[in-house]
């Protein structure tokens, strides 16, 4: 019985002198980001106002539409389906005519027409999108000169973009509906 316990024995020492595998290297944790994200500066690109006499600046795109509701009479200038641009609103309640444009600073607003330029204040209406409005009482002559201009009135305000729109009979219609 020796023979085979010295072949057990042969096996075992065979056994031990073959090489182990290696250990597994220990787990490395993730490299740490120290990298600061800085936000990205934000540049407001300078206001490009339309050149040369406002009877020459190409007319804002859009076309008015006309509309009654509960408070009275509004004519809208925009893009089709899109947010008005500007506004004329009869609130036949207080009888008082809100000429409204997009956006949402400056405290005047200078309206040009063919016959007369005249300087309005305004306020930010805090609606969304954000308007600037001045309201005028019905027999202000500048809703006539707005009515009757020779093609487009302009409308300026500070810190924005100036405009021209078309003139169509939606501002007379509004203005009259006001007046009865």
């Amino acid at each position: 019985m020796r023979i085979p316990t010295l072949t057990a024995l042969a096996v075992l020492l065979l056994a031990a002198c073959a090489t182990p595998e290696p250990a597994s290297p220990p787990p490395v944790a993730p490299p740490v980001n120290n990298t600061v994200m800085l936000p990205v500066p934000v540049t407001e690109r300078p206001l490009v106002q339309p050149s040369g006499h406002w009877l020459d600046w190409p007319a804002a795109s859009g076309a008015w539409v006309y509309r009654q509701d509960e408070r009275g009479s509004i004519a809208l200038y925009g893009p089709t389906g899109g947010d008005a641009l500007v506004t004329l609103r009869c609130d036949k309640n207080v009888r008082l005519l809100y000429l409204s444009r997009r956006g949402n600073s400056g405290s005047e607003m200078t309206v040009r027409t063919s016959s007369t330029s005249k300087t309005i204040s305004v306020q930010t209406t805090g609606g969304l999108p954000a308007y600037v409005a001045a309201f005028l009482q019905p027999n202000d002559p500048l809703l006539d000169a707005m009515a009757y201009s020779r093609g487009r009135i302009a409308l300026e305000v500070p810190g924005m973009v100036n405009i021209a729109i078309p003139v169509w009979s939606e501002i007379g219609r509004v203005t009259e509906d006001c007046r009865a």
